[in-house]
């Protein structure tokens, strides 16, 4: 059975018609045509899918697209402003933490997400919560930082420039040390 739905992609509303078992990543890439989220494992384990979906961290590949249909979606490509970078991206470059570049669309989702997330004062499974149930001050040290990014796998391990980088991503936007 096939239904349209709209979706707001990098700041463009589109109309397509989709299957009801069409996944928010097929409908992207190929209905779309947006090919920064990427297909690695299909079983939501890897990241390389993972985009900004209404403002949160989703991996793409086992959310329906019927079930987003009017939501806003933010793919890597989508981040900067014109040809500026955003601050995540800018830090990826700087620290050099990228190899292949299948998984890092992904990564830079998941790290503006994980940032977010921090500011808002989420914890996570590593964060030392305060007296007032806040996340500490200091949180986005590099335990943190790894917990948070755990859900996003890098085949090329370019995980020792990923952690410095999204920290340094943090600490540009006062986030953390």
């Amino acid at each position: 059975m096939e239904t349209e739905i709209r979706l707001r992609v990098d700041g463009q509303t589109h109309e397509v018609t989709v299957d009801t078992r069409t996944t928010v990543l097929d409908a992207l890439r190929e209905r779309l045509g947006i090919t920064s989220p990427k297909k690695g494992c299909d079983h939501g384990q890897c990241g390389s899918c993972t985009v900004l979906l209404d403002g949160r961290r989703a991996t793409t590949c086992l959310a329906l697209a019927v079930s987003y249909d009017g939501a806003e979606i933010t793919t890597a490509e989508g981040l900067g402003e014109g040809d500026e970078l955003h601050p995540v991206q800018q830090a990826f470059v700087d620290h050099d933490a990228l190899q292949c570049g299948y998984c890092t669309p992904g990564q830079v989702c998941s790290a503006v997400g994980v940032l977010r997330e921090a500011a808002q004062g989420w914890p996570s499974a590593v964060t030392e919560v305060g007296a007032e149930g806040g996340i500490a001050p200091d949180a986005l040290d590099h335990d943190e930082i790894a917990e948070r990014m755990s859900g996003n796998l890098c085949r090329c391990g370019a995980y020792v420039n990923i952690v410095p980088a999204v920290a340094a991503a943090a600490e540009a936007a006062g986030a953390g040390r």
